[in-house]
């Protein structure tokens, strides 16, 4: 208990210790688990949440059986679909009367006169004046519109009229390609056929060469029966047999010890792996020697099946069916008019020029100076040398010295800096005693301790 009372620890500003003082120090082995967030913000009971009070909804399936037709076959039956009646188009009739350039928008969608919309908000949390507001805005109040009559569109003249005769339907195509008529072509074919009265010679290579022959009966693996083994299941693997566990030491490290050579020989090209691992020496090459082509003694038959069988004796070739007729080169020249260029022809269109407004800023004759507000009124001034108005001293000169002794530098004289204990490993007149259960080290001053060794 002496021990204890005279027990010192060295708290400090610069030397903070990392345990917070949250209970007095006691000696015990258990390890300190108190701090300052544990005994502020202590740690509630958790509470399961409660269960659901939704009933569970169980599928019921239904005892009547279940129909073969489909909502889709009751309802949407099958009709019959008749063609589409097309509707023969309108001939368009031109009107005399100008458009009047109104929509649909202008006319429903007039304006109103704006009233104020009442505020949203409880009257207890704000108070509404009763007085009018002014709905006018700083844009409608600034920018007011200009009395301007009403600009005319600008739109090309439409001299285009269409001709009032009447069209014929009828293309190029079939103004200048008519129809001549089917083309009398002449038969090839042979007119004296002699039937020959021999049988027809139905043999063939495929026939000669591929004689079917008899197929074998499939072979049919036989399964044989299980039968159950008769020694007992002893229930031990190969891993339990084999590996066994044996007392054993902890491996070594196999690494030679390298001591490190100062010398000044030149760094070896060659490595470790460049001396042991040498290339294996290959075996060559086994290289098949191509067999020498012979060719056939027999001469190959070039004639095919249809050559030999089908042959026309009266046989002529073919004439072309193309007419010979001769086209008249005509000795008029090319007209290269069409009915694009005759109907569709360009309108003579004006430039438009653009629209300019008036300028409205009237720029001066002379040049611009491109100085600024700063540099035309802020203008550098010479320095003016100010009199002083001082007085004068009018009294005795003293030729005595200042006194510059004060009450700081009288009373409050310097003092040796002291070092923090805390800093010390190992403080100064004080013997370590130990450490507490929160890592505190405590320390006995000599003179206490010489005398506490004494009375033991």
């Amino acid at each position: 208990s002496a021990t204890n009372s005279c027990a010192v620890f060295f708290p400090c500003r610069c030397h903070r210790c990392p345990h917070l003082p949250t209970r007095p120090y006691e000696r015990s082995e258990k390890p300190c688990m108190l701090s300052e967030y544990m005994e502020q913000y202590p740690v509630h009971p958790i509470t399961p949440p409660r269960d659901s009070f939704k009933p569970k909804e169980v599928y019921k399936m239904a005892r009547i059986p279940m129909e073969g037709i489909s909502t889709t076959k009751k309802d949407y039956i099958a009709r019959e679909v008749l063609p589409q009646r097309l509707k023969p188009p309108q001939k368009p009739v031109k009107s005399d009367d100008s458009m009047d350039l109104t929509s649909t928008y202008k006319e429903d969608y007039n304006s109103y006169p704006i009233c104020q919309v009442p505020p949203c908000l409880p009257r207890v949390m704000r108070h509404i004046p009763s007085a009018k507001m002014d709905t006018i805005s700083t844009y409608n109040d600034d920018y007011v519109l200009w009395n301007e009559p009403k600009t005319e569109t600008i739109r090309p003249d439409d001299r285009f009229r269409p001709s009032e005769e009447k069209f014929d339907h009828t293309t190029v195509v079939q103004d200048d390609y008519l129809y001549r008529g089917p083309v009398a072509t002449q038969s090839c074919k042979p007119q004296n056929l002699q039937k020959s009265k021999a049988p027809f010679e139905n043999t063939t290579n495929y026939r000669m060469n591929y004689v079917p022959h008899p197929l074998e009966k499939l072979y049919v693996h036989k399964y044989e029966k299980y039968k159950v083994n008769e020694v007992p299941f002893d229930g031990l693997t190969t891993h339990k047999v084999s590996y066994k566990r044996l007392a054993g030491q902890p491996a070594k490290l196999a690494k030679p010890y390298q001591p490190k050579l100062l010398h000044d020989l030149p760094f070896s090209s060659t490595t470790e792996f460049q001396e042991k691992y040498q290339a294996w020496p290959q075996p060559p090459l086994f290289t098949k020697k191509p067999d020498v082509y012979l060719p056939p003694l027999e001469k190959m038959d070039l004639h095919t099946t249809t050559q030999m069988h089908f042959k026309y004796p009266n046989g002529k070739p073919a004439k072309m069916c193309r007419s010979l007729l001769q086209l008249k080169k005509s000795t008029e020249p090319f007209n290269s008019s069409s009915i694009m260029k005759e109907d569709y022809k360009p309108w003579l269109c004006k430039r438009l020029k653009p629209i300019t407004h008036a300028p409205e800023l009237t720029f001066p004759a002379q040049p611009m100076d491109c100085l600024t507000t700063f540099q035309n009124h802020y203008v550098h001034q010479p320095l003016t040398v100010t009199k002083s108005y001082k007085p004068g001293w009018s009294g005795p000169k003293h030729d005595t010295l200042l006194d510059d002794k004060t009450t700081y530098a009288t009373s409050y004289t310097p003092k040796a800096i002291v070092k923090c204990l805390a800093s010390y490993k190992d403080p100064p007149g004080y013997v370590f005693e130990g450490s507490d259960a929160d890592g505190h080290n405590l320390y006995l001053p000599a003179s206490k301790s010489e005398c506490l060794q004494g009375d033991h």
